[in-house]
């Protein structure tokens, strides 16, 4: 019984350790840098919004659905470029590849 609490304990350590590391995927100095990317370039269009999202996760070996991007650069639009929504939005779309 010892060994199965332990080994719990163990399996428990490493999906926290997992989630940590996925809640740090994006620094804030890259996140920051493509919010700049983003509002210099107005976000007048989505579909470069989308693709400036798919570089951005692409140049960090995610793969990145066109579809998803387009979505998710329209929720950051409409809240304004804020830094945790376009972090939250980026977590969602990054694909493991």
């Amino acid at each position: 019984m010892t060994a199965v609490l332990a080994t719990g304990v163990e399996l428990g350590r490493e999906v926290g350790e997992r989630a940590r590391k996925e809640e740090d995927r994006f620094t804030a100095t890259e996140l920051a840098a493509l919010r700049s990317d983003l509002l210099q370039g107005g976000m007048i269009d989505s579909y470069e919004a989308a693709e400036l999202l798919q570089v951005f996760l692409m140049g960090r070996g995610y793969g990145v659905s066109p579809k998803a991007a387009l979505d998710a650069a329209g929720r950051v639009e409409m809240a304004g470029c804020a830094l945790p929504v376009l972090q939250h939005e980026l977590e969602n779309l990054a694909l493991v590849m």
